[in-house]
């Protein structure tokens, strides 16, 4: 593992660093307390960097103990006894990870942050790689392998539930920021990730009922979207009298009605809609022509 001694140090002498010299820059400046915000900075950077350390070493440490585990009295330096000690490295490591993802997992769903049952689901997958390892070699007892069985299902369990929680949870956090934004880009860029999130999940679980239907919903956003944005486009020309400009941007409206996944009820009507309003628009490009500049009234 890293060094924490060396990695404190490392940031407390960066934050002094930058303390002392904010601190000559102000004076310098004529600042008549320049120690305040040189002393703000510095515990800015000291509580990122601790805060940095936190994260990473949290999934590092499990990672670590997933890896290269086990308590070193139990390594021996005979050919004998290494055999041994493998097994019991290696259930002792499974065993404390499997209390750690348990930990882990009241904590995430008694919390209200979304990313930490994504952080959960990693220490399932990561888990059960490990146990899948050890159950292909042939170093360990019968008894043995029955608890891992039986502790990879329980993890298995709690992977399910935490990434379609992630994935659910994420998703409609999404949503409702895709709908409260205000330009199109914005709207198709946040619905879009939305989508990610239940896509990542339905890679694990594809049967979920509830993601796919999801996943479908926001498709139907993303597709009334871009209706949307292209019909305002051609109301807006139509309004100037740029007729042609209007008819070109009712058929792009048209275009993705046809192209994306939408149902009947909703495709149906829309392209009736718009259909009509080409079919209005060419009409009086066909009046201008025939030399009548009055613009008829919807």
């Amino acid at each position: 593992m890293p060094s924490s001694a060396g990695y404190l140090a490392g940031a407390f002498v960066a934050a002094l660093a930058l303390f002392f010299g904010l601190w000559w820059m102000l004076i310098s400046g004529g600042d008549e307390a320049p120690w305040i915000p040189a002393g703000l900075a510095a515990s800015v950077v000291l509580l990122v960097a601790l805060s940095a350390r936190e994260v990473v070493m949290r999934r590092a440490w499990t990672k670590y103990l997933l890896e290269q585990g086990g308590d070193s009295s139990l390594r021996s330096s005979g050919e004998h006894k290494r055999s041994s000690s493998a097994k019991m490295r290696t259930s002792s490591v499974l065993s404390s990870t499997s209390r750690v993802i348990q930990t882990r997992s009241e904590e995430a769903d008694a919390g209200s942050s979304v990313e930490s049952h994504f952080d959960v689901f990693q220490l399932c997958q990561e888990y059960l790689a490990t146990a899948d390892d050890a159950l292909k070699s042939n170093n360990l007892l019968a008894d043995k392998r029955v608890a891992i069985k039986a502790g990879q299902e329980r993890v298995r369990a709690l992977q399910r539930h935490h990434l379609l929680t992630w994935a659910r949870n994420s998703s409609r956090s999404l949503t409702y920021e895709a709908q409260q934004r205000s330009r199109t880009s914005d709207k198709i860029e946040a619905a879009n990730r939305a989508l990610h999130c239940l896509q990542s999940a339905l890679k694990f679980y594809p049967e979920e009922t509830d993601l796919n239907e999801s996943s479908v919903a926001i498709r139907e956003f993303i597709a009334s979207v871009k209706v949307a944005h292209w019909v305002e486009l051609a109301e807006r020309s139509a309004f100037k009298g740029h007729y042609r400009r209007a008819i070109e941007r009712y058929k792009d409206a048209l275009f993705y009605l046809n192209r994306e996944t939408l149902k009947d009820e909703i495709r149906i009507p829309g392209a009736e809609r718009i259909a009509r309003e080409i079919e209005s628009l060419q009409s009086r490009l066909k009046d201008r022509k025939n030399g009548n500049n009055e613009r008829p009234t919807s």
